[in-house]
């Protein structure tokens, strides 16, 4: 029995031995890769990727959106935006699949695990990739995806990603809360598939395409349609004449260009990958998988002083995270969000206001999720297809309206009616605006196949009329939500993958910064929760989505 007794502390003091050993190794390589920080690619305000190396963009045109009569500034802030996005993935040439990251045998390590922490403390984890041979890899370009949490407590963060392009990576996290906290890396797309997706998104941006129906009596005719068409057939050209917004379709063979009635997606182009491009395409392989710790996991994070439910965290001055979850209720750390629980509550705030809801269906989410809570908006039948919209709904007690409208095209709806095809930007023209207007737009998800200068023209054009709205009427509330993350498989990775998104999530927090308007991070909200990743969130991230929306709209009185 004692002999069993001295083995089993023998081994556990190995065990620890070879722990300390792979600490001090990573700890010195990280403190050689701390010296090189002039060839690291450093993070944005949502968190990953960007590097200071990149000073000019090499893009190949696409559309004429290379002869847009474009401003000298408007050109620079498109350089700059394109700068800003750009992901540095190493020039190479086809690489096997057995050498690409292997997310079972990567592996992270936390920076003085055994430490006990405080609430406010900074958390290091050195990330180290390695192929499917174990050998560890030589560049970077991996898209990686990070957070902290407590289950028990319901409590989630996500962290700041450094990529040394050597194979290591550096995460940052702040500790929001006491108790402890595990840490979990998800490898999204290993660089090798980064590489794929850059190529399609250059090479094949009309993967998605759409098409609509023209009618004139009996003869009808369905053409395809899209931001950019092939040249040698006859076009009908749909752009928009204030915004500029290009819009084609073939045209008919028998019917006039004014004869379109909807507006529709065609579909998805297939056989876009080889074989061997497939490969780094595999859900349960490579694909949102996680990476395991070599040691501990956890640490212990020590209450601050008088800390005893976080809740002074709530007025933190950092700016990254914006927020976390704690109880299962986000916490934004610059703004104190209230609780929306009753419906009463939101009638309150709501009462007497002008709720304008315009974008994708991310947001239609908030429509369908106010109308379902608060008995007292009845939705009025407008007749719209499902999903679609518009919506409208009224509380006549109250004197509320909430309207939900779509963005126009590209919109991968189904059938959209030709003349319910509005721009965000002359939907914002027309409203008058004060303090009982309330605008909310996110407009994201149906720009990921597209080259980033169509989805930065289009903000252009929303942030124009915003502003312009802003100036007119002061107090109206403008609130914009930003990209989130979602469930990922082979064929979705290819048309709207985290890494699309996150390209045009940078952009978006780019080009609203400093114009007035308040935002909902979406992107963090999703990130940080304990809860599968989603296209559309489930209804708690909904609810603290919209919490966080109404108290922009009925602050904390102080």
């Amino acid at each position: 029995m004692w002999t069993n007794f001295f083995k089993l502390r023998l081994f556990c003091c190995l065990l620890a031995v070879l722990m300390v050993v792979v600490l001090v190794v990573n700890v010195t390589q990280v403190e050689y890769l701390d010296n090189e920080t002039a060839s690291a690619t450093f993070i944005d305000s949502s968190g990953q990727f960007l590097s200071p190396k990149v000073t000019a963009v090499s893009r190949n045109p696409y559309c004429g959106y290379e002869h847009q009569a474009l401003s000298t500034r408007e050109r620079m802030e498109e350089n700059s935006l394109l700068v800003a996005s750009k992901w540095q993935v190493p020039e190479l040439g086809p690489v096997p699949f057995v050498e690409s990251t292997d997310p079972s045998s990567s592996y992270f390590v936390i920076l003085n695990s055994a430490a006990f922490f405080k609430v406010g403390s900074q958390l290091e984890v050195i990330v180290h990739v390695q192929d499917y041979e174990g050998k560890a890899k030589k560049y970077g370009g991996d898209y990686l995806q990070a957070r902290i949490h407590t289950p028990e407590l319901q409590a989630g963060a996500v962290g700041r990603v450094v990529d040394y392009q050597n194979g290591f990576y550096k995460v940052f996290f702040t500790l929001l809360w006491s108790g402890t906290v595990h840490v979990s890396i998800l490898l999204v797309h290993p660089s090798e598939g980064i590489r794929v997706l850059q190529h399609l998104q250059e090479e094949k941006p009309d993967r998605v395409y759409f098409k609509s129906l023209f009618r004139s009596g009996r003869i009808s005719e369905t053409t395809e349609c899209n931001v950019c068409l092939p040249g040698g057939l006859p076009l009908c050209n749909f752009t928009d004449l204030y915004t500029g917004e290009p819009w084609f379709c073939f045209k008919p063979k028998k019917l006039p260009c004014s004869s379109r009635i909807n507006h529709f997606k065609g579909g998805y182009l297939k056989g876009l990958l080889t074989s061997a491009e497939s490969a780094f395409f595999q859900s349960g392989v490579n694909i949102k998988i996680p990476i395991k710790s070599s040691g501990p996991d956890w640490v212990t994070v020590l209450p601050r002083k008088k800390d005893t439910d976080n809740s002074e965290l709530s007025q933190d001055s950092g700016t990254f995270p914006s927020g976390y979850y704690y109880e299962d209720q986000w916490r934004p750390r610059k703004f104190k969000m209230r609780q929306f629980n009753d419906p009463d509550q939101v009638t309150e705030c709501l009462q007497r206001k002008m709720v304008y809801l315009f974008g994708d269906s991310t947001i239609r989410q908030w429509f369908e999720y106010l109308t379902a809570f608060v008995p007292d908006l009845v939705e009025f039948n407008l007749g719209s297809p499902k999903n679609v919209g518009p919506f409208l709904a009224v509380d006549q007690k109250h004197n509320i309206l909430l309207q939900y409208r779509c963005h126009g095209p590209p919109i991968r709806f189904t059938t959209v009616f030709s003349n319910e095809l509005r721009y965000v930007a002359n939907e914002l023209n027309g409203i008058v605006g004060g303090k009982n207007t309330v605008v909310a737009i996110s407009i994201w998800s149906h720009f990921s196949t597209f080259p980033l200068e169509v989805y930065i023209r289009r903000l252009r054009n929303i942030r124009r009329a915003v502003v312009q709205l802003l100036d007119r009427s002061p107090k109206t509330v403008v609130v914009i939500r930003t990209a989130n993350v979602q469930e990922l498989g082979p064929e979705v990775s290819l048309f709207n993958s985290d890494w699309y998104t996150f390209q045009l999530d940078t952009i978006l927090r780019r080009m609203f910064s400093g114009v007035g308007v308040y935002l909902v991070d979406a992107w963090e909200m999703t990130l940080a929760h304990y809860l599968p990743h989603k296209l559309h969130p489930d209804e708690i991230i909904v609810k603290n989505q919209l919490d966080m929306f109404l108290s922009f709209v009925c602050p904390v009185e102080t």
